[in-house]
């Protein structure tokens, strides 16, 4: 199997399913987790050197960072609802959650300071857009932009229709050579509905050294270290992802595949 395939694996005593860190990804900066909470179970985590962005998938909890009660926050009852609730746990902080339902969290850090509060980010700040068009058509929900405040993160989801394209066309994101294009490592977390379909995603580079199809199914992380990323989502099945993005430079500048750039014309 693929290195770039991750499959999620059975919840251990804290219900963590995955845990990709920068030594076990081979890279420098994105660390993503994910954990099946039961109703009543709490879970609680230093954040060290590293900035947090913990993502209610599905369920609620109540939530703490920093020092401060932010109460419950969640409600979805599966990812593919809109209305995402996530908790900001700054570098050098610690943060506390406890289901309040049986829960699903994704755990999205990277490098940090804590120069900055913790905080709750709520539906109503969650930046909403459609992209593309006919088969291109994918919903977007800003989580931690650019525009928002974080060190290094940015975390978004993204709704792709049955029978469409994401990601595409083509784009990379794997030189630091602004303002054109920044250098960013990413994972996608993939969920599909209903759960039995399957995802495909192509990770490959101009020189083709890297180079790999990848079928992923619901509940597998794709890492993208470098290349160009699209993803398809077959006919009958809807494709959530999750992306966690983070590099030298927190800013999302992108590279299109010219050999399929002239379908922006």
């Amino acid at each position: 199997m693929s290195n770039l395939l991750v499959k999620p694996s059975k919840p251990d005593t804290n219900g963590r399913i995955h845990s990709v860190t920068p030594a076990s990804a081979g890279w420098t900066y994105v660390g993503f987790e994910v954990y099946q909470l039961k109703s009543g179970q709490s879970l609680k985590q230093a954040t060290g050197d590293r900035e947090a962005c913990i993502v209610m998938l599905s369920g609620k909890a109540h939530a703490s960072a920093g020092g401060q009660d932010f109460g419950v926050i969640g409600g979805r009852k599966s990812p593919f609802e809109p209305d995402p609730w996530s908790l900001y746990a700054p570098a050098r902080s610690e943060w506390a959650l406890k289901a309040e339902t049986d829960c699903e969290i994704a755990i999205c850090t990277a490098p940090g300071e804590g120069k900055l509060p913790p905080r709750v980010i709520r539906p109503d700040q969650v930046g909403q857009e459609t992209r593309g068009k006919g088969t291109n058509t994918r919903h977007v929900r800003n989580i931690l932009p650019e525009t928002e405040p974080a060190e290094s993160l940015l975390v978004v989801e993204v709704i792709t229709p049955s029978g469409h394209w994401s990601s595409y066309p083509p784009h990379k994101h794997d030189r630091d050579a602004l303002p054109n294009e920044s250098f960013l490592e990413e994972t996608y977390y993939h969920r599909l509905n209903p759960p039995s379909g399957f995802a495909l995603q192509r990770v490959y580079t101009d020189d083709r050294s890297l180079d790999e199809t990848l079928a992923a199914s619901d509940g597998d992380v794709v890492l993208v270290p470098k290349g160009y990323h699209p993803v398809g989502a077959p006919h009958g099945y809807e494709l959530y992802y999750l992306n966690v993005m983070a590099g030298p430079k927190r800013i999302w500048k992108f590279h299109n595949d010219p050999a399929h750039a002239w379908m922006l014309a």
